[in-house]
């Protein structure tokens, strides 16, 4: 699965990131924080190596269960180029 990869400053020099399927818009629920482009065209997919802290599979699922995949405040990055 393609996707797209959006971040936002958090305390102490962190990021928090959001990936959703390539195309779609940040939903509703999570537009209300300043996020900006990361990344586009991220493959993540089962078979892809875990992109550092947050898995591949953990991603799909947050995608599969509410269409987008956040990472906590402590994890630095969710994509590969990111």
């Amino acid at each position: 699965m393609k996707v797209d990869v959006y971040k936002r400053p958090e305390a102490g020099g962190k990021f928090s990131y959001l990936a959703v399927p390539e195309g779609r818009p940040i939903p509703e629920e999570a537009t209300n924080t300043d996020w900006e482009t990361a990344s586009h065209n991220v493959d993540l997919d089962d078979d892809h190596t875990p992109v550092d802290d947050l898995p591949s599979q953990d991603a799909l699922r947050q995608i599969d269960a509410k269409g987008y995949a956040i990472s906590s405040v402590n994890k630095v990055r969710i994509g590969p180029n990111v």
